[in-house]
């Protein structure tokens, strides 16, 4: 099956980053969201993201336009009766995402492939909220997207062969290298990434370094570019509580339970980047 046409459901970070690398890669895209104001931010990321490429002498400016040409903006999800393909991108959350794909389900061709963006849910249990579970399938991108190379692409139980196929040759047209992972919670990136960065949170809770030399041990003495607790405020204090959460329910095993110190963090609203303030405060 060729996809010509992409639908992507959220404009935020991720949503937006995935509309841009599609649209780049010659594809027509309808960006979605809940409202008009979303929309519009998300456009304005991605115009500000492709000039800067221009500037920097990545693109002409005839590259720019015929991108931003290729993308449509929508507050509806029965846009997506036009789109081959679709991928959300919205919050980390089952109930959210499994009415999303409820509803696509019933507005989308019936021979179009539905997507979650999902950084550790379960794909299985999404397909099932809907009639074609075998062109249900996962595409985990990594943030920034236009920059982050990989896609885990995550395989449900009813997932066919054909639709693993198709979105292995979409993810390359994107100008992304994809990596096959099977359905288990958090995936393979942050099943490894998110205890990492609970058990620096650790450190910090128990008084073993503040978070400024945990950060600096790890990227001098592992060679990381970003230090964990950087990393996690860059993520969003929030989205890495939810992941443990996810860990830990899915397996049942303790050492996936989340730090205290990043649940009370949380619950201050210190959420990293996004906020202002999380183990760094940002102008």
């Amino acid at each position: 099956m060729a996809v010509h046409k992409v639908m992507v459901i959220g404009a935020g970070q991720m949503g937006s980053g995935i509309a841009q690398v599609a649209a780049a890669s010659g594809l027509q895209v309808i960006m979605n969201d809940i409202n008009p104001l979303f929309v519009k931010k998300g456009l304005n990321t991605i115009m500000r993201n492709v000039s800067r490429d221009v500037e920097n002498g990545r693109r002409s400016p005839e590259e720019m336009n015929e991108i931003v040409s290729r993308i449509a903006l929508s507050t509806d999800l029965s846009d997506a009766k036009e789109a081959d393909f679709v991928i959300e991108a919205v919050i980390e959350n089952m109930q959210a995402k499994t009415d999303v794909f409820k509803e696509l389900d019933e507005k989308c061709p019936p021979h179009a492939i539905l997507a979650s963006n999902t950084s550790s849910l379960s794909i299985t249990e999404l397909a099932a909220a809907t009639k074609r579970p075998d062109k249900v399938i996962g595409m985990h991108f990594m943030n920034p997207v236009p920059v982050m190379k990989l896609i885990e692409v995550i395989r449900g139980i009813a997932t066919s062969d054909e639709t693993y196929a198709v979105i292995g040759e979409l993810s390359k047209q994107m100008g992304k290298i994809p990596v096959e992972v099977k359905d288990f919670p958090g995936f393979v990136s942050n099943r490894v990434l998110m205890p990492m960065i609970n058990e620096a949170i650790y450190c910090v809770y128990e008084g073993v370094a503040a978070p400024k030399a945990v950060d600096e041990i790890m990227k001098l003495g592992m060679n990381h570019p970003m230090g964990p607790l950087t990393l996690a405020d860059f993520i969003g204090l929030d989205t890495c509580l939810y992941i443990m959460e996810v860990l830990h329910d899915g397996f049942g095993d303790s050492k996936y339970r989340p730090c205290p110190l990043l649940r009370k963090y949380v619950k201050a609203g210190w959420l990293g980047r996004k906020s202002g303030r999380g183990f760094y405060i940002y102008e």
